[in-house]
């Protein structure tokens, strides 16, 4: 890779396009080839902590591909991070709160009591596609005090207008990759 290049050039080079996954006509779009190149993973979770405006409290990645970078990121701000889980995954008392998905429901959950109140939290996932799971943990986060300052994303599905849901919450938004 040249150095001049720009980690959304990096990305694009690097993510694979694998056609008609989960299912016929999606174009579904592979990270995993990511995870092969240690410093390539350096270069990207330095630039979601660069990019960051205000600097959070705390970090909240949701499941579970969120969480690769998510932990990343908290422990490169030295930050605690809080884990967003489908249904029944965490153990203890948790809050939930349910969405839509493109042909169903879902159910998020965080572990209760985990938030201060006020904390500023910076929320991450894998991609932005049409906003509802990062909107659902942005809810989650707002139920237990917390106030989301910005979302983060490795790509983002711009045809999906996912961007329209989340600006309500008044929080910066990044994808380092743009489709």
């Amino acid at each position: 890779m040249s150095h001049t290049q720009t980690i959304e050039q990096e990305l694009k080079h690097v993510i694979a396009d694998i056609p008609d996954f989960p299912k016929d006509g999606i174009l579904f779009k592979d990270i995993s080839p990511i995870f092969l190149d240690a410093n390539l993973c350096s270069k990207i979770t330095d630039s979601f902590c660069n990019s960051l405006e205000e600097e959070p409290d705390m970090i909240c990645a949701i499941e579970s591909r969120g969480f690769f970078f998510g932990i990343l990121i908290a422990n490169q701000l030295k930050k605690p991070l809080i884990m967003v889980r489908k249904q029944g995954k965490l153990p203890g008392e948790v809050v939930a709160v349910s969405y839509d998905l493109e042909y169903n429901k879902g159910v998020l959950e965080i572990q209760k009591n985990k938030i201060k109140k006020d904390a500023k939290i910076m929320v991450h996932d894998d991609v932005l596609a049409t906003g509802g799971t990062a909107a659902a943990a942005a809810r989650l986060i707002q139920q237990e005090g917390g106030n989301v300052i910005s979302f983060s994303f490795l790509m983002e599905l711009e045809f999906l207008n996912g961007r329209n849901l989340l600006n309500g919450f008044d929080a910066d938004i990044l994808s380092l990759v743009s489709y």
